[in-house]
């Protein structure tokens, strides 16, 4: 065996099992959204030590439960210009569900048959613990580096998402303090560690219908007004719509119906309202106002001589965002085959993510983590063989953005 696969084989081992032991550290603490239970502090006190500048924000009620709930933010940077690196990831878990279902206990964090067994464990502590080990590594090397690190650490993730990243950015925003690039440690990777990154995401619009008619008996429909009725070929017409094509980074804007209640239960009573759930996920292609503008126009044109009336109440959770190739992108991909050998594609699939509150202030964003086949699912693991190859990743990503 050459030196130089010596020296590889010798800087993941290390790597590893420092990300091991933080991600068990972290793992271990039972944070299911909003409740961060101590996971910044372990972080906070690391990264004080590798010379960050550590500051805790705060939304939220205190006293308030729910989405309203107070939320634990950190942000942690190191040096004072551009440009500036920043690692951006969620502390806070989904719900495990029925915890008899588990191999493991969700919280008590499991070395088993190559894997390690957890609540968080893909989504996304060990993106956290990996990206923290790659900085520590990195400054002890590189004390005197170019620009700044940063790590913008939320609770509000997994939740509604309104007390973290956006209040973080909001701040920041309001200081002129600019982030250029951020790292998002989201399990990204579909079949081997990097083979999957995402420069993008589609945006998310979503809607709840609500459709009045007038309640009455099922043997007398001339004296009622039936909603189910008056909506259904409104609703085809809406699911047959092609709202626009995609393009080469995004796949064509979609429309999917998730939820559609009306009725009493009796079987004899006509309701009088019907209300339905609905979500765009859409590219670039199409805007949050034409899709509402289309939208309007259909359910106009089949209620126009209906005697039932609707109302549409819209909710954006994020715009869609795209980092074309260039200096981010191709640091990464420069990182990832250097490590894995993998040659990364590009990808904008996926639900959302908090790139989409930090993309809007100009700064390039990816997502790049560990695979992602068991998340929000019963036993979620991580291979543990990628931890340590993950923090190498994350590692040259820094020095080929803050030594080139």
């Amino acid at each position: 065996m050459s030196d130089f696969n010596k020296q590889t084989i010798h800087q993941q081992e290390n790597h590893q099992q420092q990300t091991l032991d933080l991600s068990i550290a972290l793992l271990e603490r039972p944070s299911v959204t909003p409740n961060d239970d101590g996971c910044q502090d372990i972080l906070s006190e690391r990264l004080e030590r590798a010379g960050f500048d550590c500051e805790f924000m705060y939304y939220g009620d205190r006293q308030a439960k729910g989405e309203h709930a107070e939320v634990k933010n950190l942000w942690a940077r190191r040096g004072t210009i551009d440009p500036v690196i920043c690692f951006a990831g969620h502390t806070d878990v989904v719900p495990t569900g029925d915890e008899n279902n588990w191999t493991y206990p969700p919280f008590t964090p499991t070395i088993a048959d190559g894997y390690l067994w957890a609540r968080g464990a893909a989504d996304m502590k060990t993106g956290i613990a990996a990206f923290t080990v790659a900085a520590e590594r990195f400054v002890a090397n590189y004390p005197e580096h170019n620009g700044s690190i940063a790590f913008l650490i939320t609770s509000d993730e997994e939740g509604p998402s309104i007390n973290g990243t956006v209040k973080v950015i909001e701040t920041l925003e309001a200081r002129n303090e600019k982030i250029t690039y951020c790292l998002v440690g989201e399990p990204s990777s579909t079949d081997t560690l990097g083979d999957i990154i995402k420069n993008g995401r589609r945006g998310s619009l979503g809607a709840e219908l609500t459709v009045t008619g007038k309640q009455g008996h099922v043997a007398y429909p001339h004296l009622a007004c039936n909603p189910i009725h008056a909506t259904m070929a409104a609703l085809a017409a809406l699911t047959a719509a092609t709202w626009d094509n995609g393009n080469d980074y995004f796949p064509a804007t979609s429309l999917q119906i998730s939820n559609i209640n009306s009725g009493t239960g009796a079987t004899n009573v006509i309701p009088e309202t019907l209300k339905v759930i609905f979500n765009f996920r859409f590219s670039t292609e199409t805007t949050e106002d034409e899709l509402k503008a289309k939208t309007h126009a259909i359910f106009d044109k089949y209620f126009t001589d209906s005697k039932a009336g609707y109302n549409i109440h819209w909710k954006l959770s994020g715009q869609p965002f795209l980092t074309p190739e260039g200096k981010l992108v191709s640091a990464c991909q420069k990182a990832i085959k250097k490590v894995t050998d993998t040659d990364t594609t590009l990808s904008t699939s996926g639900g959302t993510s908090d790139g989409r509150f930090i993309a809007p202030t100009g700064a390039q964003v990816v997502e790049l983590g560990v695979r992602n086949a068991t998340i929000h699912q019963v036993d979620e693991k991580v291979e543990i063989d990628d931890l340590g190859k993950l923090a190498q990743i994350y590692e040259g990503i820094l020095e080929n953005l803050l030594l080139d």
